[in-house]
């Protein structure tokens, strides 16, 4: 699967919540480090251990991770507000791929999911590349 092969080859894996259960967060273990976050529909073993919300180093640049970025109205200033310190913020919950630069070049990302693709048409998930000068994103779609 086009999926897993990313996932060995990344640094870092970065799960945005909705692992549901204990064993797909082993599984991601083992194909390489995770951060991840809690989502609403984890079971009770990963909200108990996972975090709210997290920031992450990414090759120098700040990052945020949390679950539910809120309304699409307002949601790229609310996760600025949650995330001062950043210069981005994934997020999951809707599953739904988004991608918005403000002016500034604060960002908001949303991998969609490769999974579970909801309301979005395509199974998705995304690539993050940092280091001291850039932070990018990319969605790769998986169909």
């Amino acid at each position: 699967m086009a999926c897993v092969k990313r996932l060995r080859a990344a640094d870092l894996i970065v799960h945005a919540g909705d692992l549901s259960t204990q064993a797909v967060l082993e599984q991601l273990r083992g194909y390489g480090k995770v951060q991840a976050v809690r989502g609403n529909v984890d079971e009770d073993s990963l909200r108990i251990t996972l975090p709210a919300q997290l920031e992450l180093d990414l090759g120098g640049r700040r990052v945020g991770v949390i679950h539910d970025g809120g309304r699409r109205i307002g949601r790229l200033e609310r996760l600025r507000r949650t995330f001062p310190d950043a210069e981005a913020v994934i997020f999951g919950h809707s599953h739904i791929p988004l991608h918005e630069t403000a002016v500034d070049g604060f960002q908001i990302f949303n991998p969609g999911s490769p999974t579970d693709r909801r309301r979005s048409p395509r199974h998705t998930m995304g690539m993050a590349y940092a280091d001291r000068s850039r932070l990018r994103f990319e969605l790769i779609d998986l169909d």
